[in-house]
């Protein structure tokens, strides 16, 4: 991610902040003056937004810190350390709206000013809608774990907002304030399955998983196209940490070659390879014809 990358990333993780205290206001206005335990579940979803709007916003500022001596390959990774977080406050929130629900399956109450809620509930639903999309697709752009997980938790409180909007339609139509409790529990389970994706997700990012399959065929075809005067290359290994790329890999080249060469063929490959993968952080070891690291067989380049 470039500096300007970092700017944007940072200016809207510290929007989120002001932006999802303004969503909960509406959302808990909505609640006082309807009743509903739907709203209330949809605000108390939105108290978590803004708890992790803040984790968000300071991890992104640590991630963003360059390599120091005790960090070599930066501080990363704090970008998912977020995201888990963020996971588990989604999974939180949906055990309290549960819990809140569960005490009304028993005695359902019939709303008051069903409209006036109502209608702040689908404005502030409107605003997150907005805010997720942007904050998604900047998170992906960017490659920043922390905000593409704040986007998707905000996401997930559009959801809710929905079902919520939906079962106390149902509850006004047909007279009926049991689809208040039922659909507040439904929406629940939705807000699970989002937390364990974010969480699942991110762990993956911790552990070092390789980049997904296409973005390898990727850095495998630019290798392939640019390692012209090296005999081929093995050992390809991938990672990816926040929005930083790991690529590693051993280049074969003629035992007679100057190093000077070979250090051309690596300079062109580095270029290729973060053509593809923008700030792509990239090992190559160069072994001289004849070599056969622990009788790993070479690989042609076309091949890789």
């Amino acid at each position: 991610m470039d500096g300007q990358g970092n700017l944007a990333v940072q200016r809207l993780a510290l929007w989120s902040i002001p932006l999802s205290l303004g969503v909960m206001g509406l959302k808990m206005v909505a609640w006082w003056v309807t009743g509903s335990v739907a709203l209330l579940s949809d605000g108390l979803e939105s108290t978590v937004n803004v708890v992790a709007a803040l984790i968000a916003y300071f991890v992104i500022r640590y991630a963003q810190r360059p390599a120091d001596h005790d960090h070599p390959f930066g501080h990363h990774k704090a970008e998912y350390l977020s995201a888990v977080i963020e996971g588990v406050l989604i999974v939180v929130a949906a055990l309290l709206i549960v819990n809140e629900a569960i005490g009304h399956l028993a005695a359902p109450r019939m709303l008051d000013a069903p409209a006036l809620g109502l209608a702040i509930n689908f404005g502030a639903g409107v605003i997150n809608a907005v805010w997720a999309q942007l904050l998604i697709r900047t998170g992906r752009k960017h490659r920043s774990a922390a905000l593409a997980a704040d986007g998707q938790h905000i996401m997930s409180d559009v959801v809710t907002s929905v079902g919520v909007l939906i079962g106390l339609l149902l509850a006004i139509a047909t007279g009926y304030p049991i689809f208040d409790p039922m659909l507040a529990i439904l929406v629940a389970v939705n807000i699970l399955y989002q937390g364990w994706k974010v969480i699942s997700h991110s762990i993956g990012g911790l552990m070092d998983q390789a980049v997904e399959p296409e973005e390898e065929e990727a850095i495998k075809q630019a290798i392939a196209t640019h390692a012209a005067g090296s005999i081929g290359v093995h050992d390809l290994k991938t990672r990816r940490a926040g929005s930083v790329t790991f690529v590693d890999f051993h280049l074969v080249v003629p035992a007679a070659m100057p190093v000077r060469q070979a250090h051309d063929i690596c300079d062109r490959l580095e270029d290729a390879i973060r053509a593809v993968h923008p700030g792509a952080s990239i090992a190559i070891h160069v072994e001289p014809e004849g070599e056969r690291a622990h009788g790993i067989r070479v690989k042609v380049v076309k091949d890789v």
